[in-house]
């Protein structure tokens, strides 16, 4: 169904329900239910909730991308870093004008190398290179070095797999690229290393964030008392449904699994105020209905940050949901792969230091 056509149809039902006096439901949800109340948020067991410092959004017109950056508490010339919102590029092909830095099959490729320099001007002035890598929903993390090779191909394409980089050069801005999933920025304050990371649930799970802070200690014999990181703009659990396997993997890896999901229930008005229209002769748990399975993939990686030792007050969380985010006028803020039905484009979380 093509988007109008899906508008005109949920114009008609909203039309609907309002005749019957009634309006689209929300959804009501449950933190971890399946496991014992009991323990949940109390007891030894409980894991504490902990306050993590905002991320600040800011905007350069005079580039015109609107930039989201980090809050931390630190005066460090040096480093460059943001996180790439939906506006301010040059690209059409998703609507109005957005700045798409993913080389999608859908958008022109020399727009999308506008949107990129623009990115870079905002972030650091034209003054460093873009160094990306070609994601593969992997912990696999790359180091950039001086002296290294192409790191990109003549097309501007990436060179390197994986879904981390990491380095200490100045002059090179690492980025990479997320529609969903999140992206986790990482620098050293005292030997000046920055790393940034692409944690979709697969790389989430292959603990990816942890890695990064432990490559970077062995590596660069970085003290984690000298970090500082921030977890970017994501789906947030109020848009993100996973299976039964995915909640299973999790619960396998992660101690604090049950503080990560959430149980979501349809609250469907015409369900409610009319409950003998949806009776069956199913035996119960065999009906299609039910509760969805919620993952804060966001706080996942905050929790690996924090068992990798990253002071708690050292990591900024945007908090912002991919999915649902808005402008003040109703735009998308970000774009989304899952909300957008895989027509979307890629923001890009760019990190590296300034050869100023």
């Amino acid at each position: 169904m093509k988007r109008d056509e899906s508008a005109n149809a949920i114009g008609a039902v909203d039309e609907l329900l309002a005749a019957v006096g009634l309006e689209h439901g929300r959804r009501s949800t449950r933190r971890a239910s399946w496991h014992d109340g009991e323990r949940i948020g109390r007891g030894s067991g409980a894991v504490r909730q902990v306050a993590a410092r905002p991320a600040r959004r800011s905007a350069d017109a005079r580039e015109g991308a609107r930039v989201v950056r980090a809050d931390w508490p630190v005066d460090a010339a040096w480093l460059r870093h943001g996180f790439s919102t939906r506006g301010g590029g040059v690209s059409t092909v998703y609507g109005g004008r957005t700045l798409n830095l993913g080389w999608t099959k859908e958008d022109d490729a020399a727009l999308v190398a506008e949107n990129r320099r623009t990115l870079v001007a905002a972030v650091a002035g034209r003054s460093m290179q873009l160094v990306t890598v070609r994601q593969i929903h992997s912990p696999m993390i790359r180091l950039v070095r001086a002296g290294d090779g192409p790191l990109a191909t003549e097309a501007d394409r990436a060179v390197l797999r994986g879904d981390g980089l990491m380095t200490d050069v100045p002059g090179v801005l690492l980025g990479i690229q997320t529609a969903d999933c999140v992206p986790v920025l990482l620098a050293d304050l005292r030997l000046r290393v920055v790393a940034a990371f692409h944690a979709g649930w697969r790389g989430t799970l292959g603990r990816i964030a942890e890695r990064g802070v432990g490559t970077m200690r062995l590596e660069y014999g970085s003290r984690v008392e000298d970090l500082v990181a921030a977890v970017g703009p994501a789906i947030g659990s109020c848009c993100y449904a996973v299976g039964e396997e995915v909640r299973h993997e999790f619960e396998s890896q992660f101690a604090y699994a049950a503080e990560l999901f959430s149980e979501v229930y349809d609250a469907d008005p015409v369900r409610t105020k009319y409950p003998l229209l949806f009776l069956t002769a199913r035996a119960p748990g065999h009906s299609p209905t039910g509760p969805q399975i919620h993952l804060d993939l966001a706080e996942a990686n905050r929790r690996q940050l924090l068992d990798a030792g990253v002071r708690e007050e050292a990591i900024a969380v945007v908090g912002e949901c991919t999915a649902c985010a808005r402008e003040d006028a109703g735009e998308r803020r970000y774009f989304s792969h899952r909300d957008e039905a895989g027509l979307a484009g890629r923001m890009m979380s760019v990190i590296g230091v300034s050869a100023e």
